[in-house]
C-alpha cells in the first residue's frame, strides 16, 4: 500500500504542477511534470495489473512495459500533432510586421523584470514586431540593442494558452568575417537547417537573460570574432532570414516546394522525423537536436 500511495502523491503532484504551468509557463517545470505524469502513469498501470492479478509477471517487468505503452502514446500523439502542423496553414517561417498595437509586454512582474535589466544595461528598444500565426494568435517580438549595436537581443513572446506567455531571448551578432552569431533558449522545435554562415547554439535549459548574453559573448571570444554594428532595422533583417530559411530548407528536402504544399502539406517525410526527434528531445531533456 505504501508504493500505491506513492503512485498516487505523485499523480497528485503532477496534476498540481500542470495546473500552475498553466499560469507561469515555465519550460523547465513542464520537462519535471512530463517525467511524473510518465513514472506515475506507468507505476500506476503496472501497480492495477499486480493488484487485480491480470499478469503474474514481476512487478518491474509491468512498469518497464507500462513506460514503453506511454511511450508509443506519446510517440503517435506527437506525429499526429506534427503530421496536422504540416497540413495547417500555420506558416513555419512567418512574416512579421511593425506591432502598433501597443500591446508589446505582459503585465507580470517576472517580465516586467527583464525589461528593467535591460534599460539599466542601457540596452535600448528598436523595435517591437509580432507575426499572425493563425486563429487570432500573435507571436511577439520586442528588439533591442546595446549601446554599440553589435548585440542585438529579441525578447520573444510565445503565447501558451488563453492565460500564459511564456518569454524566450534570442541574442545575436554579426561579425567582420560574414558570420552571424546566434545564442538563443528557445524551447520549440525547428528540425530544419540553418545557412553555412550562422552559427546557432540553443540553450533551453537557460532561462536568464544576462546568462544567455554572457555565453553568448563567450563564445564570440573564444572563437576570437571581431564584431559589427548591426545595419538596418530588425523587421527587415527578421523578414529576410525568414524567406532565406524556407528557401533553403526546401532546397534541401526538409519543406516541399511552394506548389507541392497544398497537397502534400509543409514538411516532408524527413522534416517531420527530424522534427519528431527534437520534440523528444527538447520535451524531456530540453535539449535541441544537433546536425
Amino acid at each position: 500500500m505504501e508504493l500505491a500511495l506513492s503512485i498516487v502523491l505523485g499523480g497528485l503532484f503532477a496534476l498540481a504542477m500542470s495546473f500552475l504551468n498553466r499560469t507561469i509557463a515555465s519550460p523547465v517545470v513542464a520537462i519535471v511534470n512530463r517525467w511524473l505524469r510518465w513514472l506515475s502513469f506507468s507505476l500506476a498501470i503496472a501497480w492495477l495489473t499486480h493488484y487485480i492479478g491480470w499478469s503474474g509477471r514481476p512487478f518491474w517487468v509491468l512498469a518497464v512495459t507500462s513506460m514503453l505503452l506511454w511511450v508509443l502514446m506519446e510517440t503517435l500523439y506527437n506525429w499526429f500533432a506534427i503530421s496536422a502542423l504540416s497540413q495547417s496553414p500555420i506558416p513555419l517561417f512567418p512574416k512579421f510586421s511593425v506591432n502598433a498595437t501597443g500591446e508589446e509586454w505582459p503585465a507580470l512582474k517576472r517580465v516586467i523584470r527583464v525589461r528593467d535589466w535591460l534599460r539599466k544595461h542601457k540596452f535600448t528598444q528598436v523595435q517591437a514586431l509580432l507575426a499572425d500565426i493563425g486563429n487570432g494568435i500573435h507571436l511577439r517580438i520586442s528588439v533591442y540593442q546595446d549601446p554599440e549595436a553589435k548585440v542585438r537581443v529579441q525578447v520573444v513572446f510565445i503565447p501558451v494558452n488563453a492565460a500564459a506567455v511564456t518569454v524566450c531571448f534570442s541574442v545575436g551578432s554579426e561579425t567582420e568575417s560574414g558570420m552571424r552569431y546566434t545564442t538563443d533558449n528557445l524551447f520549440l522545435p525547428f528540425g530544419g537547417f540553418y545557412p553555412e554562415n550562422w552559427s546557432v547554439e540553443r540553450r533551453p535549459w537557460t532561462r536568464s537573460l544576462p546568462s544567455l548574453i554572457e555565453k553568448h559573448r563567450r563564445r564570440l571570444a573564444a572563437d576570437n570574432q571581431t564584431l559589427v554594428p548591426w545595419d538596418g532595422v530588425p523587421l527587415d533583417d527578421l523578414n529576410n532570414q525568414q524567406r532565406e530559411l524556407d528557401r533553403l530548407n526546401t532546397e534541401l528536402g526538409f519543406l516541399f516546394p511552394q506548389a507541392m504544399r497544398e497537397e502534400h502539406g509543409k514538411m516532408t517525410f524527413e522534416g517531420r522525423y527530424r522534427v519528431w526527434k527534437e520534440v523528444w528531445l527538447l520535451n524531456y531533456f530540453g535539449l535541441p537536436q544537433r546536425y
